[in-house]
């Protein structure tokens, strides 16, 4: 493989192909390119070859986008993970500290959303990585890729954690003019506690509900997402109520939310983040998860919660209705009867 030394000579940016050979031969060290900023991550910079992917049995989006590779927010929950060990990286730490930078992708997209066959079917970007991690402030990438949407007249769901996209506020009501344009702000929980230890590299919550308000107020359609609740550090119904209020203050348009699943790659390393720092929520997690989903009991308990909560706060979906259909305060009894238990008396603390 004589090529690789030589195309880092010529200052030829590698493919993602490219580099996990490069990684398989030497590991990260042979990324001799890959640029170590203030963050303590690593970044290499990549050629794609498309940037549009074909989204099968998703009613909600045809297509996807994602001009990262890795994430710095490091959400030790995301399913995401799976996909470092595509490129030979493990999908624990270096998940969030070797990160791919696709920097031909606006160049691309504009390309594929050129042709004739283009049928501007919907789009979800940041399916798989944030698209506004906080690289982007230097690549500004995402941005480019809602002017190309802008310009392409396409639809698109964006989905994030980072305060940033209130930068491209001036894009995004452009493209709403044009498109449906919606987005989706990731807020699984305001607990400090929960966020502290699950999500390392993210705003605090009540940052990325600012977001949500500035979107708001500036006539983007913007829901929150509470994605995903985690047993054992977001599932008590007062974290729930707590997360709920303070996203119904927002003024979201709409609330989601989902309990964590568990694929491969981020299985391993939840788990292993468990085992060595919360031994004692193991075997809860074990009788939860004998598959990659939570039982469907506990995934129906945490739902009729969220439902009650969205109820009590007026938060079902603001798109469709005005505040005279806001539900009173009041409708529910003390939260507190909703406790989620975990199977075997093991409560979910």
């Amino acid at each position: 493989m004589a090529m690789f030394p030589l195309l880092f000579d010529l200052h030829i940016t590698p493919t993602t192909r490219d580099v996990a050979q490069i990684v398989k031969e030497g590991g990260v060290a042979a990324l001799k390119d890959a640029k170590r900023r203030g963050d303590a991550a690593t970044y290499q910079e990549v050629r794609c070859k498309s940037a549009l992917n074909k989204v099968k049995g998703k009613a909600y989006m045809a297509w996807s986008l994602n001009p990262y590779r890795g994430c710095t927010h490091g959400c030790h929950y995301c399913f995401a993970r799976r996909y470092h060990s595509h490129l030979e990286l493990d999908a624990g730490d270096q998940f969030a500290s070797v990160i791919f930078v696709k920097t031909n992708f606006v160049e691309v997209l504009r390309r594929e959303l050129d042709r004739p066959s283009w049928k501007k079917e919907s789009i979800g970007f940041g399916t798989a990585t944030d698209p506004y991690q906080p690289i982007e402030g230097t690549y500004k990438i995402s941005r480019g890729v809602l002017e190309a949407l802008r310009d392409a007249a396409t639809p698109v769901g964006i989905v994030t954690k980072g305060p940033m996209v209130v930068r491209d506020i001036d894009v995004l009501k452009d493209l709403s003019k044009v498109a449906s344009c919606r987005v989706h702000m990731s807020v699984p929980t305001v607990d400090e506690d929960a966020w502290d230890k699950l999500e390392p590299g993210v705003a605090h919550p009540m940052q990325r509900l600012k977001a949500v308000r500035q979107l708001v107020d500036a006539g983007i359609d913007c829901g929150v997402l509470m994605a995903p609740i985690v047993p054992g550090f977001s599932t008590q119904p007062r974290k729930i109520e707590a997360t709920i209020k303070a996203i119904a203050d927002s003024g979201a348009t709409s609330i989601g939310a989902m309990v964590m699943h568990m694929d491969g790659g981020t299985k391993e390393h939840f788990m292993s983040i468990m085992q060595r720092e919360y031994p004692e929520l193991v075997p809860m997690y074990n009788e939860l998860y004998a598959s990659r989903y939570v039982k469907k009991d506990y995934e129906k308990r945490v739902q009729e919660v969220v439902s009650l909560m969205r109820q009590r706060y007026g938060v079902t979906d603001r798109r469709a209705k005005t505040s005279k259909n806001r539900l009173e305060s009041g409708v529910l009894d003390d939260p507190a009867a909703f406790a989620l238990r975990a199977p075997a008396s093991q409560a979910v603390k």
